[in-house]
């Protein structure tokens, strides 16, 4: 698993505690790599996961927005907390981080393979495939370069099986 997944992941879990337990995005943050956070994470897979999982949590509104346009028929406070924590993360890196909005799917869609279900795969791509288009539409994304410890996006149908 790359360096970048691996940081996606605790920000995934810092996000679903601090959805759970209503905690402030600093205590999740530091409770997090105090207690639960792997030891042996690279330091800027760990600085990566913390600017996600910060960034996400000071920025709720902003994202729900963008989620609740699109996800017709759900109420944000209905989604499973781990389906709607993975959608804001993506939605996050779609926003203010310079990740190519397909990878951000492709990651997204990835962990929730990981930690939720098929079904949930299948709503988180349509959702953040029509914000995708959205944002295109509003604000294209230039080219940009993806780290080498990140997967290039794929012409892949993201819900088929690896090979």
């Amino acid at each position: 698993m790359g360096s970048r997944r691996k940081a996606r992941e605790c920000a995934l879990q810092m996000l679903f505690a601090a959805d759970v337990a209503d905690t402030p995005p600093d205590e999740v943050v530091s409770t997090y790599w105090a207690e639960l956070g792997e030891a042996e994470i690279e330091q800027t897979a760990r600085d990566f996961a913390t600017r996600l999982a910060a960034g996400t949590l000071n920025n709720l509104e902003t994202l729900d927005e963008r989620i609740r346009s699109r996800a017709e028929h759900w109420r944000i406070s209905r989604m499973a907390v781990v389906d709607r924590n993975i959608l804001r993360l993506a939605v996050y890196e779609f926003l203010y981080e310079p990740t190519p909005r397909t990878v951000a799917i492709n990651e997204a869609l990835e962990i929730a393979r990981r930690f939720s279900t098929y079904e949930a795969t299948q709503f988180i791509n349509g959702i953040l495939d029509a914000i995708k288009r959205d944002l295109d539409e509003q604000q294209p994304q230039l080219h940009i370069e993806v780290e080498d410890s990140e997967e290039p996006a794929t012409d892949e149908d993201p819900l088929s099986p690896p090979e």
